[in-house]
């Protein structure tokens, strides 16, 4: 074992006294309506006694380990937990999972974002675990009368080899409990893991699958009523006025009404990106009742800001991409002179639609404010952020404002924009009665905080002997400039250039899964591939030249790119290797390669797929990825896979599209998405085993999927695919 400092600092380890004697079993009880079973009654210790922060140790040896980070389907609350529970040394048996409340004295970065949760907690959570089995072990020390180093540990047990004596966790919980926190720590060697490595089930498994409640959704509460928006049809609009007459004699209503979810005064957080200050508020009953008034309520809005079009985004950043931007994000060699001289040029320009997030739950949140506090509970990926936003917005001291998180039906970044749970507290507040707001389909999707559109226009210039020379790429977005300049190829070729723009829109956009990068690496792939035909090369082989070059002798300064060439190149081979890549064919499939790094991960991935008059029939997906330690086997297999899928569909059918602001899309009868005959046949994964810190996986492998795709589409077709979706939109085929 390495002995190490205490680095993230006493204050991680506080206790927290009120979870003390039997206290809050979230993973049990948080909702009224979930019964424990009477064999989980009998587990459940008499008496619980808190090590840390992370977790606490029953009189009976059961251990309750602390999920810090919001659960969107990523498998943190699972995962977290393990890497506690191995450091801690106890037998996965006898853990026991709570999703964490929002505290901030005792947790750091309760966020689920950017696929940082379990590589930004390793240290911390690996910590928990190691001081509370070195306290435990002091404790036995102690009783025993032994040098603490001589005791050992084993799933849950103390041990002394000298004198025989062994207690369990539970026997020394209560004397560790009174223990100082040690300032240093033993942690685990990657070869003595037990339980990290290892396939385990989703914790809540049983209860998604029972029905249980643990979402938003399922939240019931005594006196509690529904509320719903109405908010603008167009963007560029706001609240003129509502006509309420009648409206409230409806079955069920209570009460109709505007809001200002957003005073002018309200200090905003990044995550209230996409908030629309003035609503129509409709509360009653039953959503089925508020739908009924949302249907007949009159609402008059006046135009605020020129409404835009599609049209207009396309022109509007083809015009940014026809001159270069007054600086350069980056530039190595002479780029102007490596293309004057170059015997060949290659030239495409590729293109993508807004996409919103359609979560599977739609948004809402449970919000109960009185004068002296707030008590919200929901589904959101940021309740730090959302906690900042109350604060300003309720004119209450966040020591008053309790969030707590549920499972998530999903979030792809949609729940990193909290603005819903400011709706449903500002709701609650006005109408001093506990609120559960709830969105429709069509309320999200025309909400905003779409993925923005993009386009990117790459050259690429070859000598005469086919060895490229120079590369350029410049990428504009709306809200949002795309290029990644650091990234490869950068440092791989002489003569480099990256230009980055945006254009300004009020149709609002944010985070999408692996933002940016879901669009650039499919483009920047296919791309690839295009310009390796041109040299007369093989996909592969071209990029591992590329990747040599960036190994032995860079361009520029290597520090400055933001990929290990090495690891990059790893990923390639290994997939080259396990699809038996013998070129852009195979038995009469055609063959899609592609390789991206993103979220701190590599990722390479081959297709194979034939074509069914316009529509991939996609047989297999092979991917290849480094990641670091994998923690649960099993879930980052679903993870891999849940990309690869999420990726194809987006890509072949996906757009949402505007005509004078306004939304044209609003739900699945004209929003098309992957059906569940379109997914590959199969997908394989291979995890790279190097021993290194943990790192992205939640969104690593969905970016290139989309150039695997289109270049296998184009080995199949013999045309290029530069504009999404890759499939003119349709509605879902219907049986």
């Amino acid at each position: 074992m390495a002995l190490v400092k205490t680095k993230i600092g006493r204050r991680a380890f506080i206790r927290n006294t009120g979870l003390a004697g039997g206290g809050l079993v979230l993973g049990f009880n948080w909702l009224a309506s979930c019964k424990m079973t009477p064999e989980e009654v009998a587990t459940l210790p008499e008496e619980w006694y808190d090590l840390n922060g992370f977790l606490k140790v029953g009189d009976n040896g059961m251990v309750t380990i602390m999920s810090p980070n919001p659960e969107i389907g990523q498998n943190v609350k699972t995962a977290m937990p393990m890497i506690v529970a191995e450091e801690l040394d106890v037998a996965w048996k006898d853990v026991i999972v709570e999703q964490a409340p929002l505290n901030t004295d005792i947790f750091t970065r309760q966020l689920a974002g950017g696929s940082q949760s379990i590589r930004q907690g390793w240290d911390g959570l690996r910590m928990a675990g190691a001081t509370g089995r070195h306290m435990l072990k002091e404790a036995a020390a102690a009783q025993w009368q032994v040098p603490v180093n001589e005791i050992t540990t084993s799933e849950g047990m103390l041990h002394h080899k000298a004198s025989g004596k062994s207690a369990g966790y539970g026997e020394m919980a209560s004397a560790a409990a009174a223990l100082e926190i040690p300032e240093e720590v033993e942690l685990k060697e990657s070869k003595d893991y037990k339980i990290i490595g290892t396939d385990r089930k989703n914790v809540d498994g049983p209860k998604i699958v029972t029905g249980e409640p643990l979402f938003g959704l399922d939240i019931q509460r005594e006196g509690m009523l529904i509320a719903m928006i109405v908010h603008p049809p167009a963007f560029g609009m706001k609240l003129k006025e509502i006509q309420t007459e009648g409206i409230k004699s409806m079955p069920g209503i209570k009460d109709v009404f505007p809001i200002v979810a957003y005073p002018e005064d309200a200090q905003r957080q990044w995550s209230d990106g996409g908030a629309i200050p003035e609503l129509a508020v409709v509360v009653g009953n039953s959503t089925w009742e508020c739908m009924q008034a949302k249907k007949a309520l009159q609402v008059t809005w006046e135009q605020a800001s020129e409404p835009e079009s599609s049209a207009y985004h396309r022109e509007a950043l083809a015009n940014l991409l026809s001159k270069a931007p007054e600086k350069p994000a980056r530039k190595d060699g002479d780029v102007e002179k490596a293309f004057s001289r170059a015997a060949k040029v290659v030239e495409s320009v590729y293109s993508a639609p807004f996409l919103a997030h359609n979560t599977m739950e739609p948004m809402n949140f449970f919000a109960h404010v009185t004068p002296d506090k707030a008590e919200l509970l929901g589904p959101i990926q940021t309740p730090e952020f959302l906690e900042m936003t109350l604060e300003s917005v309720l004119g209450m001291p966040k020591e008053k404002i309790d969030i707590m998180m549920t499972r998530m039906g999903g979030g792809f970044g949609r729940r990193l924009y909290g603005t819903f749970a400011v709706e449903a507290a500002v709701i609650s507040q006005k109408m001093q009665a506990p609120i559960k707001l709830v969105y429709t389909r069509e309320d999200d999707m025309t909400q905003g905080t779409y993925r923005p559109s993009y386009m990117v226009k790459y050259r690429a210039a070859l000598d005469e002997n086919d060895n490229l020379i120079a590369w350029h790429v410049r990428g504009a977005g709306t809200n949002d400039d795309l290029v990644f300049e650091n990234r490869f190829p950068a440092g791989a070729v002489e003569n480099y250039l990256a230009e980055k723009t945006g254009l300004s829109s009020n149709v609002t956009t944010g985070a999408w899964r692996a933002p940016r990068s879901n669009f650039i690496a499919g483009a920047e792939q296919a791309f690839m591939d295009e310009v390796a035909e041109a040299a007369g090369k093989d996909p592969i082989e071209f990029r591992l030249e590329l990747f040599d070059r960036a190994i032995n002798n860079p361009v520029g300064d290597p520090e400055k790119n933001d990929y290990d060439p090495e690891r990059y190149a790893g990923v390639l081979k290994l997939v080259r290797e396990k699809a038996n890549w013998k070129g852009s064919d195979s038995g009469g499939k055609a063959r899609g390669v592609a390789a991206y790094y993103c979220h701190n991960s590599y990722v390479a991935q081959v297709m194979d797929l034939s074509m069914q008059g316009n529509t991939p029939k996609i047989d297999k997906v092979w991917c290849a990825v480094d990641c670091g330690i994998v923690i649960n086997p099993l879930s980052a297999k679903n993870q891999i896979e849940g990309g690869i899928v999420d990726g194809i569909g987006h890509a072949t059918y996906s757009a949402l599209t505007f005509e004078d602001g306004k939304p044209q899309q609003q739900n699945f009868d004209t929003y098309r998405l992957i059906r569940n005959v379109e997914a590959p046949k199969e997908i394989e994964t291979f995890f790279v085993d190097n021993g290194i810190d943990p790192t992205g996986l939640g969104e690593p492998s969905l970016p290139p999927i989309q150039g695997a795709l289109a270049n296998a589409m184009y080995k199949a077709t013999g045309r290029r695919y530069y504009h999404q979706p890759f499939i003119n939109n349709r509605p879902p085929l219907v049986g």
